[in-house]
């Protein structure tokens, strides 16, 4: 299984292309957090003219509120944001990505084409498409055993 199956698995399962949450740079912690709650997700890419920035996350808004207080949410967006970003790409196996995330502490990674953010994939993405995967081979093995 590939990343580009999780991504057209979450754009079926949500009725349409939906296009990637981002916020700019110079956006503020206040705007995450809303935008975090609107789309009921827990990171955001960082995007400055199409080129990814970054990603910011809950954590990262909870590791800063808790060193420096609720004046994070008036800093920019920039401040927060981890820079140093590891990506996939949609040819990526869901495998090789579950070994990095987990190997990394990732929970979120942005899916770039041709440098181009497509889509961002969650560890949780990842785990169920990993279940799915288990359940179609043991239908397969089911049918095998009982054909």
């Amino acid at each position: 299984m590939k990343i580009a199956d999780i991504l057209r698995h979450k754009a079926a399962t949500a009725g349409q292309d939906v296009p990637v949450a981002t916020i700019a740079p110079a956006g503020t912690v206040s705007d995450v957090a809303a935008t975090l709650a609107e789309h009921n997700i827990g990171a955001l890419p960082v995007v400055d003219g199409g080129e990814l920035k970054g990603v910011i996350s809950e954590r990262d808004i909870v590791r800063h509120l808790a060193s420096a207080g609720a004046a994070i949410l008036d800093r920019p967006v920039s401040d927060l944001m981890t820079r140093d970003v590891v990506t996939c790409s949609p040819g990526d196996s869901v495998d090789a990505i579950a070994e990095t995330m987990t190997a990394k502490r990732i929970r979120h990674m942005p899916v770039l084409d041709n440098g181009r953010l497509i889509g961002i994939v969650s560890i949780g993405d990842v785990v169920l498409s990993r279940i799915r995967q288990l359940e179609q081979d043991r239908g397969q093995l089911e049918q095998y055993i009982a054909g």
